[in-house]
């Protein structure tokens, strides 16, 4: 499929290809497998042929800001509803009140940088409408992290058209790798704040 999709695209009409570059990057949000940067990278080697560097920009951007806010919402609606409820069992309170704790503390950095972190893009923008960020400057940061990121992807597909199976991989080791590192972190912290708190709870003084 993703190589029909991919052949497609390069004897599309502009308007196709437009059309493709807009719905993935919303895709990939929802179900983080989607290949979308690869897609993006291809329809950057068109750029100057079939489609321009501005529109292609603007309709990765905004289809990706609109993912993000779509599973924001999610988060928003989830917290009230069921988190605090303990209806969803695979999320616990422990959880949340982490994830919570960290978005109170870099939430904002986080938010800004959050369509360079590969794999947890999805999560972090859900828990960022769990952790209730507000939605001002949230839009503005997200939508900052998402013109960045597809300026980034444009670029490289356009500087490196004829090597551009090369610089997907470099992408996706890179975003294996920075994603590993996070999870690292948060996993750390998490264990950090559990032993804080089970020796807050031995010596209560």
């Amino acid at each position: 499929m993703l190589e029909q999709i991919l052949h497609y695209m390069t004897s599309a009409p502009a308007i196709a290809v437009y059309a493709i570059l807009f719905v993935f990057p919303f895709i990939e949000n929802i179900f983080p497998p989607s290949p979308s940067d690869l897609i993006i990278l291809v329809g950057a080697t068109l750029i100057g042929r079939t489609i321009d560097f501005i529109p292609a920009l603007l309709l990765t951007s905004i289809s990706s800001e609109i993912g993000f806010l779509f599973l924001y919402y999610l988060g928003a609606q989830t917290d009230r509803k069921l988190l605090r409820a303990g209806k969803l069992k695979f999320i616990s309170l422990d959880a949340l009140d982490t994830a919570e704790k960290w978005f109170a503390k870099y939430g904002f950095i986080i938010i800004l940088f959050n369509r360079f972190i590969s794999g947890i893009r999805s999560v972090i923008a859900f828990f960022a409408g769990v952790s209730e960020l507000p939605l001002k400057r949230t839009i503005i940061l997200s939508s900052i992290s998402s013109v960045l990121w597809h300026l980034t992807l444009l670029t490289c597909g356009v500087l490196f058209a004829r090597h551009i199976h090369k610089v997907d991989r470099m992408i996706e080791h890179y975003g294996i790798g920075l994603t590993i590192l996070t999870i690292a972190v948060i996993i750390f912290a998490v264990v950090q704040n559990y032993y804080k708190k089970k020796k807050t709870e031995k010596n209560p003084d």
